[in-house]
């Protein structure tokens, strides 16, 4: 797919729903007794994986375009599918329903794509195997296609080796089925919509600091869920407004969870102008209106706490660090090397070949902007987050891009290029 070079981008637009909350929404409404009713959900790949499998397991869904059933059959009435769970490209689905199927009283497999066959799934596979699970990947190895035979589970104090929320959810779902009182301890506390949407289905789960714990359940019960707007999504807008000369981009109804909204602290000391609107609660998350404009931005060092809250933004964040003035250093992200693609080499590689004084480390990477940044063949690895970066980045660089495999935005923003066009043309 090609782009162009925009002089402005204005206009307002409204993202898609939260991929995180959209998957937890059909997971727990899945497990509990009565009917969910889910608005804002995410018409995605990655959530529609998630809806297929528990559908594959004598879950009722239906989905509208305007919202999503879910006829749960409670903690206990998921029912062994016939077939390969397919989890498509989500490692969200992958880790999360693992933690479920580990405390049924049947067995499954789970496999998905290439990229999910290299993740590695051992994260959740240790502390799993130390609840009592059955849990195996394939031909002795960590990696998808994961074998699970359901079983009893014993409750654990699991002390996590990195902040995911993934690992800390995986753990805890389990713990739904365990024989006491289950408990993560993470390094530092990641994004915990798991937590906030478990409590309102009943659960007994409590938070203090970095660490999570949740007893076992008899039964969880229906809700109704407004998913909000992804901030991961509206990173891409966030960074686009901030760029250029006569940028003002209003993005409308984003979630705003504070383990969650790293990219706003890091734009804003990067000197970007952001300003939040109609601040709000929606179901537990706070949400906002965000308005950008365009700013003389400057370098930042990007490290430590933070990382956990901006981990997906990371490839926009470098991008916009290539327009900023002066060095922009990220460290503690080596998660990045284990996500849809090595973020650290594909940013380095892409963003070398525009032009970007850029060096890759360990756990991330410098980059030293304020170069011209060119236009440039982009290859995407088939990363929904690196295609949709550079798409932002093509849009003020000299000259034209393209982007090779541009489709893959479809595991998160089906109509991302859609929304941008009507901004360039706004």
């Amino acid at each position: 797919m090609k782009f162009t070079t925009t002089r402005a981008l204005k206009g307002s637009v409204r993202i898609p729903g939260d991929k995180s909350i959209s998957h937890r929404s059909v997971m727990f409404g899945s497990l509990a007794k009565g009917t969910t009713r889910v608005t804002g959900f995410l018409q995605g790949a990655d959530c529609l994986s998630t809806i297929s499998c528990f559908r594959s397991m004598g879950i009722r869904i239906e989905n509208n375009s305007d919202e999503v059933i879910i006829y749960g059959n409670g903690l206990h009435g998921l029912k062994a599918p016939t077939e390969i769970l397919d989890v498509g490209n989500s490692g969200t689905t992958t880790r999360l329903i693992s933690g479920i199927l580990a405390g049924q009283n049947f067995s499954c497999v789970l496999d998905g794509d290439a990229s999910i066959r290299k993740r590695p799934m051992d994260r959740i596979i240790k502390p799993l195997t130390m609840m009592g699970a059955d849990i195996s990947g394939h031909d002795g190895t960590t990696l998808a296609p994961l074998s699970i035979n359901g079983r009893r589970l014993k409750a654990i104090d699991y002390i996590s080796p990195v902040a995911s929320a993934q690992i800390k959810s995986c753990i805890l779902l389990a713990g739904l089925y365990a024989d006491g009182i289950t408990s993560v301890t993470e390094p530092v506390l990641s994004r915990n919509h798991t937590e906030l949407m478990l409590t309102s289905f009943g659960a007994d789960i409590t938070s203090q600091g970095c660490v999570a714990s949740i007893k076992p359940a008899d039964e969880l019960f229906a809700q109704d869920i407004h998913v909000p707007g992804d901030i991961s999504s509206a990173t891409y807008f966030i960074v686009a407004g901030l760029l250029g000369h006569n940028n003002e981009i209003l993005i409308e109804n984003v979630g705003i969870n504070p383990t969650r909204d790293g990219i706003l602290h890091v734009c804003r000391a990067m000197g970007g102008n952001i300003t939040l609107l109609n601040e709000r609660n929606e179901g537990g998350e706070p949400v906002a209106d965000i308005l950008v404009k365009s700013s003389s931005l400057h370098g930042t060092i990007v490290e430590g706490d933070i990382i956990p809250t901006l981990i997906d933004e990371i490839p926009a964040i470098a991008v916009l660090a290539a327009f900023a003035d002066g060095t922009t250093t990220i460290r503690d992200a080596a998660e990045l090397k284990v996500k849809e693609s090595d973020r650290i080499a594909v940013m380095v590689d892409n963003l070398s070949r525009m032009g970007v004084d850029i060096e890759g480390t360990d756990d991330g990477m410098i980059i030293n902007g304020g170069r011209p940044v060119k236009g440039a063949v982009i290859d995407s690895h088939l990363d929904h987050r690196i295609a949709m970066s550079f798409a932002i980045g093509a849009m003020f660089a000299d000259g034209d891009t393209v982007i090779n495999d541009a489709e893959c935005v479809d595991i998160s923003y089906p109509t991302f290029y859609q929304d941008l066009e009507k901004l360039r043309q706004a």
